[in-house]
């Protein structure tokens, strides 16, 4: 008679048909849920598009600048910078709702056991692209924009811009030059965040690609420890491309990014163990050791 065991697969397996019908359910309602993100994030664009510049304001602010402006040179520039940011927050936003229809469609065809191991990998990893969205939005951008505008002199230039031209002394015999000013536009300021923010974010995803790829056999804690030397140089060139040409930044890219890699190989390390013990308990290590039979040239005792 056979027995019922808790490691089956919940359901029976369905015609293709069915499945077809259940992945279209699945993609409706996962643009549905887009849709009405996006709607709800362009109704509150304005007040997140203020905080995504809240770092170059403050940038210009420090570097001298009274009265930051910025400006847009299209007539259609602003409209479509606030449906851009709809998009990617409205994404960010029905994110759970998203996962979630990819869970239940996946779900059914998954063992228990696998559910088990995947359903905390679909939570860390949001959390983590947070994680990596805030590093980005305080730390990195700062840093950034504090060095592209740091090579133009914009106390003297922006605040000689907006006072009087009688204001400012004329030196007897001297060229006045000409006046470089900083006008940021709109799209490619966000332009500039955005990207950091997304690089960050997909970082921070290196624990978890990587811990899924232990699960699956396919990378071994040995084998990343093995690889760490070409990890460090592969590390120094991303910091090299995503970051502006600054040694500070791109050494705090570099730390984290290498720690999150070390954490990766505790992780790796540690589904390994686990594996290896589920296996000793299912009996296919043996861990007595053979009897001692003496040494080759010895003869048994008559």
């Amino acid at each position: 008679m056979a027995t019922n065991n808790t490691d089956d697969i919940d359901d029976s397996a369905a015609p293709l048909i069915e499945h077809l019908a259940e992945l279209r359910t699945r993609l409706i309602r996962s643009v549905i849920a887009f849709l009405v993100g996006m709607i709800v994030c362009f109704m509150a664009a304005e007040a997140i598009l203020d905080f995504l510049l809240v770092p170059i304001e403050q940038t210009l602010r420090a570097l001298g600048d009274p009265d930051p402006k910025m400006q847009f040179t299209a007539p259609q520039e602003y409209f479509f910078t606030l449906i851009r940011i709809s998009m990617v927050f409205g994404l960010a936003l029905s994110f759970p709702v998203i996962a979630h229809q990819l869970w239940r469609f996946v779900a059914p065809g998954l063992y228990r056991s696998e559910k088990a191991a995947f359903l905390p990998f679909l939570i860390a990893s949001p959390v983590l692209f947070l994680t990596g969205a805030a590093f980005a939005h305080y730390v990195v951008v700062p840093l950034a924009m504090a060095f592209f505008l740091g090579f133009a002199d914009v106390p003297s230039i922006v605040s000689s811009f907006f006072m009087d031209e009688g204001a400012v002394p004329a030196v007897e015999g001297a060229s006045q030059g000409i006046q470089i000013t900083f006008f940021g536009k709109v799209n490619e300021s966000l332009d500039i965040t955005l990207k950091f923010i997304v690089a960050f974010g997909l970082c921070f995803q290196l624990p978890v690609l990587l811990t899924l790829m232990g699960k699956a056999e396919i990378v071994t804690a040995q084998g990343l420890r093995d690889v760490r030397k070409y990890a460090i140089v592969g590390i120094l060139i991303l910091a090299a491309i995503v970051t502006p040409p600054d040694v500070i930044t791109q050494m705090i890219l570099f730390s984290v990014v290498y720690l999150l890699y070390e954490v990766s190989i505790w992780l790796v390390s540690m589904v390994e163990r686990k594996r290896e013990a589920q296996l000793r308990a299912d009996g296919y290590y043996d861990d007595e050791e053979p009897a001692d039979t003496g040494e080759p040239g010895d003869k048994p005792a008559q």
